[in-house]
């Protein structure tokens, strides 16, 4: 084995044993952060990027829900576990936390240091598609509530939905209400160097054409996309690969399950393939969803989503 062959293995191979020393708040960050707001956010010339992509295993709290929302478990047992796991980041959830009091949340950042994990970033169930303009000023008061708590993390992503429209509401004007609201948001969060990934939910944006219509006229270099590659409903032209493969350009943060909608099995090889082809770089989240009696429980169908996970982050990671 020539030096150059063992150092091209050292690179791929020992990048995700040692990249939990990073700084809290180290995910999906770019590699030159702009100084101020440039227009559009650009993806990487696919020349460069497919020669680069960096993809890291991460799991999101919520995929503890089962256990959280019945206070089975605290969000310091969800770190200490997520680590017991292999997991290099994790994706907080806020539904769940204790108080959004400093103390607390500087207790979460502290041993998140400590134990050599980073916050992937946040998330927090603000909806944005409202008719009233009241509401929609109140869903910008609430997001930024959340970049605070964010900030206070020392994380540097912050997931944020569009919503549902309304019964007597057009997709246009939907479109037109979140892009009022998230404008300023992503103002707001830059600031503090905080990206907002808008998630194509259930909603407005399970649609790859609306969410990149979104990110389009917010302009802004601190808005993305949280891309869940479950979500998207196939249309007549295109299915939900092709949806998730025109969105990767624009991912700040990846969601990933095994199962559609509609219960057909994800090709996670595909998907990772495709991620590492578009350049992507940031944490491949698992989000597991206990499916209840006949499956497996959160703790034995995580663990295995993970192995997949970090097999596959290992696969398509280049140095």
């Amino acid at each position: 084995m020539t030096a150059k062959t063992s150092r091209r293995r050292f690179l791929k191979t020992g990048a995700l044993a040692t990249v939990s020393t990073c700084l809290l708040g180290c995910a999906q960050q770019p590699e030159e952060q702009p100084a101020a707001k440039v227009g559009t956010p650009q993806p990487e010339s696919t020349e460069f990027a497919a020669k680069h992509p960096r993809l890291f295993p991460g799991c999101c709290a919520l995929s503890f829900q089962e256990y959280l929302s019945k206070g089975k478990m605290t969000m310091p047992e969800v770190i200490e576990k997520v680590i017991e796991m292999g997991s290099i980041g994790l994706d907080m959830t806020v539904y769940w936390f204790k108080s959004t009091e400093p103390a607390y949340l500087a207790g979460l950042r502290h041993m998140a240091f400590k134990k050599g994990v980073p916050f992937s970033g946040a998330a927090c169930g603000s909806s944005m598609v409202y008719a009233e303009a009241a509401k929609r000023r109140q869903a910008l008061a609430e997001i930024k509530k959340w970049v605070d708590v964010t900030d206070q993390l020392g994380a540097s992503h912050l997931r944020i939905f569009a919503g549902q429209l309304p019964s007597s509401a057009v997709l246009k004007e939907g479109i037109d209400w979140v892009v009022e609201t998230m404008k300023p948001a992503c103002e707001y969060s830059g600031e503090k160097g905080i990206t907002l990934g808008i998630e194509n939910h259930d909603g407005i944006t399970q649609h790859a054409d609306v969410c990149l219509e979104i990110l389009r006229r917010v302009n802004s270099p601190f808005a993305g996309i949280n891309l869940d590659v479950t979500n998207f409903k196939a249309t007549p032209t295109e299915d939900a690969y092709a949806q998730i493969k025109a969105c990767i350009p624009y991912a700040t943060h990846t969601h990933i399950r095994e199962r559609f909608g509609d219960g057909s099995a994800v090709d996670l090889d595909r998907v990772f393939r495709m991620f590492a082809e578009g350049g992507y770089k940031g944490f491949m989240s698992a989000e597991y969803e206990y499916q209840g009696k006949g499956s497996d429980g959160t703790m034995t169908g995580l663990p295995k989503l993970m192995d997949k996970i970090k097999t596959l982050c290992q696969k398509y990671y280049t140095a």
